[in-house]
């Protein structure tokens, strides 16, 4: 998300954007307190990363990136919580620190920029907030993650990147921003995906702003501010990396002689957001190689689905874009709908979750429908509602100021589960005034969806967040998310200096003493819980974070410099696939300050953890 879209709840969202927790409901949520694998404690939960040999590499500290973003930005928070502002790529000497040989800048699309745009000089990129990953379908020892590539976190100053590794997530040498949309202030929302033939696409969601005197974002177009006025002011836009590339540089961004939009927006009342894409690369289904991107139009007062295909080609080509159609969404949902989550499953059936948030009281009922088309994504029908009246999280979570992300995630099994490919949808609850996982499977093609089960194994109440599903070529399912039920490390602990937590020392949302040493329901880890294809849970909760970490650590801005609100992510990658031993494994991807002796500055970084499929 590139700010909080929630266009048709403004009012709600002003009541709801204060810092306390909800108040939590008379009666917790259906699925809350029923854990099928029954809860451990926290000393089993810790060690449970070296007991399942789980590895962590920090991929985004293995190069330096350096871009010439379209609007520079001056301001700094230092020293609080590490923040150093926006840094020249050079060393003291004078020379480049960029070793990724990406293109510097300026680049085609700044061309015809305002005075004051493009940035005089290529900038580090500090922070890498944000996160996707996807295996290659012909070499599964191909990898490629992508995230918000920031320049300065302070500005919410970002373009995308992208990290790619060729030996299983071990080391990750090809890294660089995403190139062809430099010509916007950001290029947001991390997502890719592999066609059948190797090409990698990414789906962009370039938009202009330029920074009011209080480091707010102002969105106004056609005035001598505006950052670029030759471009559109927002567009959802494809780049390709084609098969066999190993240069930064190696990307298709245009399509019949113009950047490679799908859709493209310059009134303000219409403006694209959450874009998502997959694509069919079975190639036993009809619709082989169909590409899938979907967004919504933030249409004045009501989210609008839309839908957008094209064939993809051996070369990294594709067909042109069809004409964006609407999704429907479910009569409950007067709301509109946002967050598409398109999955294909192995006969090329297509399914999207929609998700409605409908204010309740001084919190949002949440309600998530599935859409379903069967010809290739011409034609949808809306299926059923997966759950409703879901209790939403705040705007931030408790303690810190690190905003909530995509609230439920959906995947598709790979195998027949009584003649129909399951499907699973995870979301949040927060009913019980912490954050819990919840999860239903549906086995006759989304018509009916079974009793919901707590993901989170916690013992005690703290916050679990941003659910990623993926489903394993075995029909193994498993559940990735954020969780804060370690307690941040003590004082005088190698593992309290390595968290940088000496660095975090203002906070008006935590009521504790600062440094947060040994502080709870702060600071994060990555979990995940595996199920059987009929969702029989297999083991706890694994700890698949070597190191606790703290999210108020050089967290970009999304509002303004000035805000509470933060930003580790709206979401974070999970997928599978076989490493080079042969062993079926789970791949993510999720952000972390730690300092592992190659994060000194405590920025942002990805972190691949892998661990066998069971």
């Amino acid at each position: 998300m590139k700010r909080l879209r929630l266009a048709s709840l403004l009012v709600p969202v002003l009541v709801a954007i204060g810092y306390g927790p909800a108040p939590a409901s008379a009666a917790t949520g259906a699925g809350v307190g029923s854990v099928p694998q029954g809860t451990q404690d926290n000393w089993t939960y810790a060690n449970s990363y070296a007991a399942h040999n789980v590895t962590n590499v920090f991929a985004t500290t293995q190069q330096t990136s350096c871009y010439t973003p379209e609007v520079p930005y001056s301001a700094s928070l230092a020293p609080n919580d590490g923040y150093t502002g926006e840094s020249a790529c050079v060393n003291k000497r004078g020379r480049t620190l960029s070793t990724t040989g990406e293109d510097l800048g300026p680049y085609p699309t700044q061309a015809g920029s305002n005075p004051g745009s493009p940035a005089a000089t290529p900038m580090l990129v500090k922070d890498h907030s944000e996160s996707d990953i996807r295996v290659d379908p012909t070499n599964p020892q191909h990898l490629i993650g992508s995230s918000k590539w920031v320049v300065s976190a302070e500005g919410y100053n970002h373009l995308l990147g992208f990290y790619e590794s060729f030996d299983g997530g071990k080391t990750w040498p090809v890294q660089g921003h995403i190139p062809g949309y430099e010509g916007w202030t950001d290029n947001t929302d991390p997502v890719g995906e592999f066609d059948g033939f190797g090409n990698y696409y990414e789906f962009n969601l370039p938009y202009e702003f330029f920074y009011n005197a209080d480091g707010s974002h102002n969105y106004k177009i056609g005035t001598s501010q505006e950052p670029n006025p030759v471009v559109p002011a927002e567009a959802v836009s494809i780049s390709v990396r084609p098969h066999g590339s190993t240069t930064a540089t190696q990307w298709l961004t245009t399509h019949n002689g113009h950047p490679d939009y799908v859709a493209t927006y310059d009134a303000i009342g219409n403006e694209p957001d959450k874009q998502w894409l997959t694509i069919d690369n079975n190639p036993k289904s009809p619709f082989y190689n169909r590409v899938y991107t979907m967004w919504v139009d933030f249409h004045h007062a009501t989210p609008q689905p839309f839908v957008s295909y094209a064939q993809a080609l051996p070369d990294g080509t594709h067909t042109d874009w069809s004409v964006p159609d609407k999704l429907p969404f479910a009569a409950n949902t007067p709301q509109g709908a946002t967050y598409l989550l398109p999955h294909v499953d192995p006969s090329g059936v297509l399914y999207t979750t929609l998700t409605n948030f409908t204010p309740q009281g001084r919190s949002f009922a949440v309600f998530i429908t599935l859409d379903k088309s069967t010809d290739g994504g011409v034609t949808w029908k809306s299926i059923s509602t997966v759950v409703g009246n879901v209790t939403s999280p705040p705007l931030l979570y408790a303690n810190t100021g690190f905003r909530d992300g995509i609230e439920n995630t959906l995947t598709v099994g790979p195998n027949l589960v009584k003649g129909n490919y399951p499907l699973y949808v995870s979301w949040e609850d927060y009913s019980a005034g912490v954050g819990n996982l919840i999860l239903s499977a549906s086995y006759d093609g989304g018509k009916t969806w079974s009793a919901p089960i707590q993901v989170n194994d916690n013992a005690t109440p703290v916050d679990a967040f941003q659910p990623n599903l993926t489903a394993a070529a075995n029909g193994t399912v498993s559940v990735a998310f954020y969780d804060r039920r370690l307690a941040c490390p003590a004082q005088g602990t190698p593992e309290a200096v390595g968290a940088g937590l000496a660095l975090d020392q203002v906070n008006d949302r935590f009521s504790g003493s600062l440094p947060p040493y040994g502080a709870l329901n702060y600071c994060v880890n990555a979990s995940i819980q595996f199920y059987r294809p009929d969702l029989t849970p297999i083991g706890h909760n694994v700890r698949i974070s070597q190191r606790t970490w703290d999210p108020q650590l050089n967290e970009p801005r999304p509002s303004r410099i000035g805000s509470p609100e933060g930003f580790i992510g709206d979401y974070y990658g999970n997928v599978t696939g076989v490493n080079g031993a042969g062993v079926l494994s789970d791949y993510t991807t999720s952000t972390s300050t730690y300092n592992d002796g190659s994060n000194s500055n405590h920025y942002q970084q990805q972190v691949i953890a892998t661990i066998a499929v069971p």
